[in-house]
Order: C-alpha cells, then sequence, then structure tokens
C-alpha cells in the first residue's frame, strides 16, 4: 500500500473547458486519473467545481478522439504521417493562394481557440504568410457588440468591465444566465455562491430574461422580455435617470465626452413605448432604474441574451451608458476592470481594435478586429467571382452547428477546392476537411488563461503544468501552427520565422506586466494553487485606452442606428413565435456532448414552450412538433414548461449530431437538433454584423 501511494501524484491546473478558470485539483498514479476535484486554495474559484470538470479527463481518454493526422480518401480516412500531411496541407493552401489570389484562403477559428493559448500564442505562425481577409470566428456569433461598445467608449476591444459582484448591493442581469454559465465576458466561478453572499449582506439581484433560467430561479425579481426588445428597456432607463436628475459621473465628470448627446439621443425611448415593447411595466422600469441609481455599489450586466440579437450594439451600449451615468463604472462594488498580469491593454502584444477598415464582399459586411462576420462564410464561398473562398482552415471550430444556417455552410462546405482542420475529433464541420492535423488532449499540455483572465472577476494569475508527457509523435497546436507555417513560408520563398515555446512567451509578458515585481514565471511554478492579485479596483482615467483619457458616451454609429430601432417592425404573424437558445451547466456550445457522463439523464435538447401557448395549438409534452423558420426547419419534442413567456419558445445550441460522416458516438447517441439550421444568415444585428441567434421568428405546427 505504501509503494502504490508514493505513485500517486497530486496536480493543480485550471479547468479551461467554460470561462470559469475553475482551479482542479487531480490526483493521478501512472499515466491514470484517479480524482478530480476543486482546488480549495485557488484563489478564484477557492474549492468550486462544476460538472464539467470531469471532461477535461473525458476528452483525454475518449476513443473518438484523434491522435494522429487524418486524410480524407472519399468517405473513407486514413492514417499518414506529420510531414506527409504537412507537405499536402502546405502545397494546397499556396497552390490555391497562387492561382486566385489571397483572399481565396478562408479562416474559422472557434471558441475552444481562447480556452487553449498554444493555438492563441501561435496561430499567426501560419496565418501571418497566408495574408488573407477572410478570417471568420466564433466572436461574431457570440460577444462582437459587447467588444465592439468597449472598442468604441473606452479605446480598447478588450478593456472590458464586469460585475463586481462580491462588493455589490445590487446586480441586474439582462439576457445573461451566469448559473448555467458561471460568467460569460464575465469569470465568475461559484456564481451561485457569489450570489447568496450578496443576499445575505441584505443586497439584490434582478433578472431580465425572456425565460425563467437558473439565475432567475435564484433571483430576487424575475422579468419577463420579449426576445430582441431589451434596447427599449434599456434606453428607458437611461431616459428615466436623466429625466430625473439622479445622473452621478464620480470620478469620471471630466473625463465624458458627449454625455449630452447620449441624454437627447435616449429621449424619444419613453417607459410606455418599452412596456409596450416589452412587456415590462412603466413603473418596475422606473423602480428599476430608481434602485440602480440610488443604490452605492451596483452594477447592471447584460451577456447573451442581448449580444445575439438585432440591435446587439445598441443593447451594449446601453449597459455601458447605465453603469456611467449612475456612477458605478470603475468603483468597486461597481462595474470594474481587472488588471492581469499579462497586460492586454498596454501590453507589447495589445491589440486595441478596428472597425469596418474592410467588408465582405458579397453583402458588404464590417470587420472588426480584422475578423469578418460568420454570417457571411458561406455566401463567401458559394458565391462565384474575384475573391471567392476556395480553400478554408478551421481551429478548434464547429460552424456546422454554432453558426445562422448549417445546412447552406454544409453545401458550401462541401464545394471547396480543399479544406484542412486542427481538431482532434471528426465532427460536423471536421467530416469535410481532407486534412485534420490532431493536437494533443489538454493533459498533455500547460496552459496559461490569455483571453479570459481579463474578465475575470478578481484579479489572479495561475500556470497549469502538464500532467502528462506528449506522446511520440504527436503534436501541440502551437507546434502545428509554426511547423506548417514554416512549410508554407519555405514555399512562398520566405524566411523562416523565429519561434519560441508558449511557456517562454509567458515569461517575457510576465516582465512588462503590471505586476512584474510579484508575478514571473518561476513564481508562478512556485505557487501552484495560482497568486492573489487582489480584488479589482479603479484604473480610469490613467489606464483608459484613448490617448484623451475621455469616454466616448454617444458613438455616431450608435445614434445613427437608433432610427433603425424606432422603426423596427412587429413580428412576421406567419411566424408568430421568438426563438431564443439556452446553456446548460453541464454543455459549452458543440463540443461537450461526447462525453457520457455530461449527457446522461434526462435529454435536454427539448423545444420548451409556455403552457397556454402548448394548450391553445393542441401540443402535449412529448410529442415531435415541426419548427420552421426562414431557412429552415427541425422535428423537435415539444415540453411545455412555464418558465417560459407567452409567444417565446427555446433550444438550446449546439446540438444536432446526426449528421453522416461524424465520428462521435455518444454525442450521436444523444443527437438533439440544431437551433441553428434555423437560425438566418441575413437575421443580423445591422451595425456590428454579429448574429442574431435570438428572436428568431418561428412557426411551431404538428407533424402530419
Amino acid at each position: 500500500m505504501q509503494n502504490q501511494m508514493q505513485k500517486q501524484q497530486t496536480h493543480y491546473r485550471v479547468c479551461h473547458l467554460c470561462e470559469a478558470m475553475c482551479g482542479l485539483e487531480i490526483t493521478t498514479e501512472g499515466d491514470q486519473v484517479l480524482s478530480v476535484k476543486g482546488d480549495a486554495e485557488d484563489p478564484l474559484s477557492q474549492g468550486y467545481v462544476c460538472p464539467k470538470s470531469t471532461a477535461i479527463v473525458d476528452i483525454h481518454t475518449d476513443p473518438d478522439r484523434l491522435r494522429f493526422p487524418m486524410r480524407r480518401v472519399g468517405d473513407q480516412w486514413q492514417t499518414i504521417s506529420w510531414e506527409e500531411a504537412y507537405d499536402l496541407v502546405a502545397a494546397n493552401l499556396v497552390g490555391i493562394r497562387q492561382q486566385h489570389g489571397n483572399n481565396a484562403l478562408g479562416i474559422y477559428m472557434g471558441n475552444p481557440t481562447v480556452h487553449n493559448w498554444g493555438m492563441m500564442t501561435h496561430s499567426s505562425y501560419l496565418f501571418k504568410p497566408l495574408k488573407t481577409r477572410n478570417r471568420f470566428s466564433a466572436t461574431s456569433v457570440d460577444q462582437l457588440p459587447h467588444q465592439l461598445m468597449c472598442y468604441w467608449m473606452y479605446g480598447h476591444q478588450v478593456q472590458v468591465p464586469v460585475p463586481d459582484i462580491d462588493r455589490s448591493d445590487l446586480l441586474i442581469i439582462v439576457g445573461g444566465n451566469p448559473m448555467a454559465s458561471n460568467g460569460s465576458i464575465w469569470s465568475v466561478p461559484g456564481f451561485r455562491l457569489r450570489a447568496k453572499a450578496l443576499r445575505q449582506r441584505g443586497g439584490k439581484m434582478v433578472v431580465i430574461d425572456p425565460r425563467r433560467s437558473e439565475t432567475a430561479e435564484i433571483a430576487d425579481q424575475h422579468e419577463f422580455i420579449r426576445p430582441g426588445t431589451d434596447a427599449y428597456f434599456l434606453l428607458a432607463m437611461a431616459r428615466e435617470i436623466f429625466r430625473n436628475g439622479w445622473v452621478k459621473t464620480a470620478h469620471l465628470g471630466k473625463h465624458l465626452a458627449d454625455l449630452d448627446k447620449a441624454e437627447k439621443a435616449v429621449q424619444p425611448f419613453t417607459a410606455e413605448l418599452a412596456e409596450s415593447k416589452t412587456g415590462i411595466a412603466a413603473d418596475t422600469l422606473r423602480q428599476l432604474a430608481h434602485d440602480l441609481a440610488h443604490t452605492e455599489r451596483a452594477s447592471i450586466y447584460g451577456r447573451m441574451g442581448i449580444s445575439v440579437q438585432q440591435f446587439g450594439s445598441v443593447c451594449q451600449w446601453g449597459i455601458q451608458l447605465l453603469n456611467i451615468i449612475t456612477g458605478h463604472l470603475d468603483v468597486p462594488g461597481g462595474y470594474t476592470f481587472s488588471l492581469p498580469a499579462i497586460d492586454p491593454i498596454y501590453g507589447a502584444t495589445s491589440k486595441p481594435g478596428h472597425f469596418n477598415v474592410w467588408q465582405s464582399r458579397v453583402r458588404g459586411l464590417p470587420e472588426f478586429g480584422g475578423e469578418l462576420p460568420s454570417s457571411a462564410l458561406a455566401e463567401e464561398i458559394l458565391t462565384s467571382g474575384e475573391g471567392q473562398i476556395r480553400a478554408l482552415i478551421t481551429g478548434a471550430g464547429n460552424p456546422v452547428l454554432s453558426t445562422p444556417n448549417g445546412r447552406q455552410l454544409e453545401q458550401a462546405l462541401a464545394s471547396l477546392e480543399f479544406m484542412v482542420s486542427i481538431d482532434f475529433y471528426i465532427n460536423e464541420t471536421t467530416r469535410f476537411a481532407d486534412v485534420i492535423l490532431p493536437p494533443t488532449s489538454p493533459l498533455e499540455h500547460d496552459h496559461y488563461d490569455l483571453a479570459l483572465l481579463p474578465f475575470a472577476v478578481r484579479n489572479v494569475a495561475k500556470y497549469s503544468p502538464a500532467l502528462f508527457p506528449k506522446p511520440a509523435d504527436t503534436r501541440h497546436d502551437w507546434e502545428i501552427m509554426s511547423e506548417l507555417g514554416a512549410k508554407v513560408n519555405a514555399l512562398l520563398g520566405n524566411e523562416p520565422a523565429s519561434v519560441f515555446a508558449p511557456e517562454m512567451m509567458l515569461a517575457m509578458g510576465l516582465q512588462a506586466g503590471p505586476h512584474k515585481n510579484s508575478v514571473s514565471f518561476q513564481a508562478l511554478q512556485e505557487n501552484p494553487h495560482g497568486i492573489d492579485l487582489g480584488a479589482h479596483e479603479s484604473q480610469f482615467p490613467e489606464r483608459l485606452a484613448h490617448q484623451d483619457k475621455m469616454i466616448r458616451c454617444a458613438p455616431e454609429a450608435v445614434l445613427k442606428d437608433l432610427s433603425r430601432l424606432l422603426a423596427a417592425s412587429e413580428p412576421d404573424p406567419d411566424k408568430p413565435f421568438s426563438l431564443i437558445g439556452r446553456r446548460h451547466v453541464r454543455s459549452n456550445n458543440s463540443w461537450m456532448h461526447n462525453y457520457q457522463r455530461l449527457v446522461k439523464g434526462k435529454g435536454r435538447c427539448q423545444l420548451l414552450m409556455n403552457p397556454r401557448d402548448a394548450e391553445k395549438l393542441g401540443f402535449v409534452s412529448g410529442q415531435d412538433v415541426q419548427v420552421c423558420s426562414r431557412v429552415g426547419q427541425v422535428i423537435a419534442v415539444l415540453e411545455a414548461s412555464d418558465e417560459m413567456m407567452s409567444g417565446v419558445v427555446s433550444l438550446p445550441h449546439g446540438w444536432g449530431h446526426t449528421r453522416e460522416g461524424v465520428q462521435l458516438e455518444i454525442a450521436q447517441a444523444n443527437a438533439g437538433v440544431s437551433a441553428n439550421d434555423l437560425t438566418d444568415d441575413r437575421f443580423l444585428d445591422q451595425l456590428s454584423g454579429n448574429a442574431a441567434l435570438n428572436g428568431v421568428p418561428v412557426a411551431v405546427s404538428a407533424i402530419d
């Protein structure tokens, strides 16, 4: 027994499977994982862990996970060597580029990219020499309006404030469900415990959502709101605060540009107009505006429900404006900014962003931060002419299930001359690839959360070493990017780029960071639980990214878009229901469904409908119904649920594992249907180009 115990090792790392960054304590014996539990000494999660944590082991042991390069030959897959794979991919990418131009190549990067630092640190080794403007990512089916508004108002796309819930007395959440997500563009592990602490100190939480979500269930107050109308609610609240003289600008008073323009712009948005559009009583709205303005430590936060809709950018402007005019921006207990050890604002790799420098070829949709809206990807492949995408690179992405009009994208992918995927699954998207290059498993490489720590509810730093050595003849994702990039450069006649391992980049970044005196790479290695860098403190105006140290309170493009909001049409009577998505704590988009521990139990892909609506249509729970939108239809199992607002139906995002050629055994056995067979590639936030996945007009009918 003593010898056996000596073989056991305890490892501490961060769970990278969602934005929460929970600390894990993992016990191993040889090459086996014995247990996974929360790290009680982790300064951010403090022992909390959600059910997804076990999937970090399931990914590692999954028999469906690819270990070596695969080449598609007809409907079959063949294992090939890395050298053969690199040569094949480089030759096709460079050949198509030379024949048809830079923009004949397309790139799509999926959500897991930001959870895996090697993909982030080294993608430029491949993408830079290709020089294509046809770049896409999950950003434009997610948080694009959030980042765009922070770019316009504060000067940087990741200068994003988050609710300081641990010191707050009032939190209003609009279209967010942190009980299921543990925060989104707000890393807040153990949300239930933090919300409980808020209430115990006399605070209050309010949720505005078309569904009585898991977060709404524990809130002090929940108000239903019609999908896509949140902008009326937010701007009417701002109008009430201006009209009643409740504006407080705190320490930012001299740094607010065009606040008078913002006040004038919200004047048409009365509480009565908001009531007619949203279904929220005018008196309730006025009370919430009063409470937000008169609670010293408070904030209002909005997430997926307001970002992925037709007026996502206006909504995010409303959120920022409300926190500004109530004196809660950049104030402890309010809406605060992190100060991570790797400085995303003033660090050497800072990317403030840019908008509409170029547009998509077919529809003229704007780029943001060098990426075009993903809703344009299919048409850029299918539409002939100069600049047509003929070859595609995907990285850790599954846009067939994650972007609007997935069936159209399937047609587009099938028409490509060449496709390569950096992924370790044959999924709904990668089945179209000619070559798949699989990286090592999460437990075989190290990790540092470059992308997510800027959104953490507390300043922390934590490095996660690999648990297991890299198996023979496998590659980390950063090695795939740099080695393939070297092949491309050689064919183009470019000088080879110098390659540094991610940990070397981390060490250099820490040396130049705001906590360089307390956080070094060596210090991270010596503190496996992580280093606590303290609560958020006020940073403005000193760290405001605009050179003049001013906050742009009324971006001109937003003010122009208000006329579109005021002229918004009424719902289509032929499609009387509004479709919204939903999240489950055991899921993260489309990549959490091949692990039995996360899909067991009651199915999660039902169409939720208000019981009164179901009764009116003669439906009963458990029956199959047909759901139709402009672009497609699905057959789903109905579940009548009083958590739904009347006139609203809900399907979860990321399901639909029924396509031919997919090699995900457990996911296929729990397939569900894809909500993105219904979402519309032409249903957008016109200002940003972001996909409108919520509020999609649909009809629901019985199956003949």
